[in-house]
C-alpha cells in the first residue's frame, strides 16, 4: 500500500480518538546507580494492539514518523515512543489534535514532565520529587517506588 493514496492515510482526529481508547502515557522512575541522582526517569507513550491489528500500529508509526513496534506480551504488540525529541513531537500532535476523554488529564501531566526533562530539571532533587508526584497522578494513580523507597533522597533538617 502506498502512503500517497489518500484513502490509506489515517486521519489525525481518528488517531486521537484511537489513542483516547487504546493509548497510554506513562512515566517510570527506576533505581539506576550510575544516574546523577541514582534514579532514571523513563517517559513513554504506548499504543497496544492484538497481532491481527498490527497494521494499525504500523500506520500510526508511519503517520508520526517515529516510534518502535515490539511485542508487548503474548500475541499483543505495541508502538512505543521513548526518545525525548519524539515525545516532544507527539505532544505537538496531541496539542493540535486534542484527546477527548480523561486521558487528556494524563497527557497534560505527561507534557509537564517532558517539559521539565527537556530543561534537565529531572537531574535536580526537588524537581525529581515533583516529577514523581506528577507521575503518581497519572493513569491508575500508582505511587512510584521512588516516593516510597528508603533510598530516595530525603530532605536534611
Amino acid at each position: 500500500m502506498s502512503a500517497d493514496n489518500q484513502q490509506e492515510r489515517l486521519d489525525n482526529k481518528w488517531v486521537s480518538g484511537f489513542v483516547d481508547g487504546e493509548g497510554c502515557f506513562y512515566v517510570g522512575i527506576n533505581k539506576i546507580q550510575n544516574m546523577t541522582l541514582g534514579w532514571q526517569v523513563l517517559p513513554e507513550f504506548r499504543l497496544v494492539q492484538h497481532k491481527k491489528n498490527i497494521f494499525v500500529l504500523k500506520k500510526v508509526q508511519e503517520l508520526f514518523g517515529y516510534g518502535v513496534i515490539t511485542r508487548n506480551h503474548g500475541d499483543r504488540f505495541e508502538l512505543r515512543v521513548r526518545k525525548i525529541g519524539d515525545l516532544k513531537k507527539l505532544i505537538e500532535f496531541f496539542q493540535q489534535n486534542p484527546l477527548m476523554t480523561t486521558k487528556k488529564d494524563d497527557f497534560n501531566l505527561f507534557k509537564k514532565i517532558i517539559y521539565l526533562m527537556d530543561k534537565k530539571e529531572h537531574l535536580k532533587e526537588e524537581e525529581l520529587k515533583a516529577i514523581a508526584k506528577l507521575s503518581s497522578e497519572m493513569n491508575r494513580k500508582i505511587k512510584p517506588k521512588f516516593l516510597e523507597s528508603s533510598e530516595t533522597i530525603r530532605p536534611t533538617s
